[in-house]
C-alpha cells in the first residue's frame, strides 16, 4: 500500500535531498511542501520521471496547517524547516491530531529533550513522534552504541563537525548564531559546567583535509547521552566554520554576546550571512566528523577510539538528512513498532547508517588510538 510522505521545506538544502532519495521509492507518494509555489513546482517538475512523480502543496506551519494536513491526509510528515531552537511543537502536535506519524531533523537542545512532553497524546492516536532524525543525536548515538561494547567502562566522549565552505541557509545559520556567546552546560568531570558557545577555541586536525578550528557548541546530547551512557565523566562537542578567518571573527563575536554588549547575534543572520557568501570561492567541498571515545577497555587497560566521517564533493550536509529518509522508509514498512514521542536514539544503527551514505563522496575511519588530537587554546 502506496504511503504519503509530507517533506515540509522539502525544496530546502535537506529536504531536497530527502525528497531525491524518497522518490525512487514506489511505496511512497512524495508531497513537496513549503511556502514558496515556484521553489515547490520546480522540485517536483525535477522529479517528474520517479516511479510516483511527487505532488506539491503550498503550506505555511504558522498558518493554517491543521487545515492544511486533513486536505493532504499524509501518513508521514517530515519536519525540516528550522531553526528549531525558536520553535515550539506545534507542527508535532498537528500530526499528532491528524493521526499521521512525525519525524524532524531538529538540533536544538531543549526541542529535542523535551519532545517526550507528546509522547502521551502520541501514544493515545496510535503514531510515533520522532525527534533528532539528523547527526545529533541520531549519528552520534549510532556510533557509541556501535563501539561501547569494546569497552569496560566509557568515561570521556569528545567529538567535533568540520563544516564545507560556507554552505549554509538562513535557517542554519541562525540557529548557529543563536547560541554564540550563549552560557550552556555539559558534562565534564563529573559535574554539569558552564561552557560557552563558540568559545574554547580548539584546532583540530582531521585525515585527508587537514586542521580545522571548532568551537563549543551546544547540542541534544549534551542532555541526552549522560543519561543514556551511565559512566560518563565528561562529554564535549565542538563545530567549526571551514575558513578560520570565518571561525575567528564568529569567535571574536561571540565575546559580545558573552559580556552582555549584545543579547545575541541571531538578528544579524542575514546580514553575516551576505557577508560569509563573500568568502564561499575560497573555501573547498571537504568537510569532516569525528568522536573520540576514551575510557578503560575489556583488558583493564586504558582504551581510545576515534571514529571519522570524511566528506568530499561538498557531500557533507547529506549526511543530516539519512536519518529521516531511513526513519520513513522503516514507517512505511511498518519496521517501527513503537508509538508515543521519542528522540531518534538506538532505532538506526551505525551500519545502516553507512549503508545509506554509499554512493555519495563519504567515507569512515576508525582508529584505535590513545595521544591528544587537539589542542585547546582559551
Amino acid at each position: 500500500m502506496t504511503k504519503r510522505v509530507l517533506i515540509i521545506g522539502g525544496y530546502g538544502n535537506f529536504g531536497s535531498y530527502i525528497t531525491e532519495k524518497l522518490v525512487c521509492e514506489p511505496n511512497l507518494q512524495i508531497i513537496i511542501s513549503g511556502r514558496s509555489e515556484e521553489k515547490c513546482r520546480a522540485c517536483a517538475e525535477k522529479f517528474k520521471t520517479a516511479p510516483n512523480p511527487p505532488e506539491y502543496k503550498v503550506l505555511d506551519i504558522n498558518n493554517g496547517l491543521p487545515e492544511a494536513l486533513k486536505e493532504i491526509a499524509p501518513d508521514i510528515v517530515i519536519h525540516t524547516s528550522g531553526p528549531f531552537q525558536g520553535q515550539g511543537y506545534e507542527v508535532a502536535e498537528a500530526c499528532i491530531a491528524q493521526g499521521c506519524h512525525y519525524i524532524d531533523l531538529a538540533d536544538g537542545r531543549a526541542f529535542v529533550v523535551d519532545i517526550k512532553s507528546l509522547d502521551e497524546k502520541a501514544k493515545e492516536r496510535g503514531v510515533a513522534v520522532i525527534s533528532g532524525a539528523s547527526s545529533v543525536p541520531c549519528l552520534t548515538a549510532a556510533v557509541v552504541d556501535h563501539h561501547l561494547p569494546e569497552f569496560k567502562e566509557l568515561t570521556k566522549i569528545e567529538y567535533g563537525i568540520a563544516t564545507v565552505r560556507t554552505n549554509t541557509g538562513l535557517a542554519t545559520t541562525a540557529a548557529i548564531l543563536g547560541y554564540a556567546g550563549k552560557r550552556f552546560k555539559t558534562l565534564i568531570d563529573g559535574k554539569m559546567r558552564n561552557v560557552y558557545g563558540w568559545q574554547d577555541l580548539t584546532a583540530y586536525q582531521y585525515p585527508e583535509i587537514g586542521t580545522r578550528l571548532l568551537g563549543n557548541c551546544d547540542i541534544p546530547d549534551l542532555a541526552l547521552f549522560p543519561e543514556r551512557y551511565k559512566q560518563l565523566k565528561t562529554i564535549r562537542f565542538y563545530a567549526g566554520l571551514e575558513l578560520s578567518s570565518l571561525h575567528l571573527g564568529l569567535w571574536a563575536l561571540s565575546w559580545l554576546v558573552r559580556l552582555h554588549v549584545l543579547k545575541s547575534l541571531a538578528p544579524f543572520a542575514a546580514t553575516l550571512l551576505k557577508i560569509s557568501r563573500v568568502f564561499d570561492a575560497i573555501g573547498s567541498n571537504n568537510s569532516a566528523f569525528h568522536m573520540k571515545m576514551s575510557g578503560v577497555g575489556k583488558d583493564g587497560k586504558g582504551k581510545t577510539v576515534i571514529f571519522y566521517l570524511i566528506a568530499k564533493s561538498g557531500h557533507g550536509p547529506f549526511i543530516p538528512a539519512i536519518p529521516s529518509i531511513l526513519c520513513a522508509k522503516m514507517l512505511a514498512q511498518g519496521a517501527i513498532q513503537q508509538h508515543g514521542a521519542f528522540v531518534c536514539m538506538g532505532i538506526i544503527s551505525l551500519e545502516q547508517y553507512l549503508e545509506a551514505l554509499r554512493g555519495l563522496d563519504i567515507t569512515s575511519q576508525t582508529k584505535i588510538s590513545s595521544p591528544a588530537c587537539g589542542r585547546g587554546l582559551r
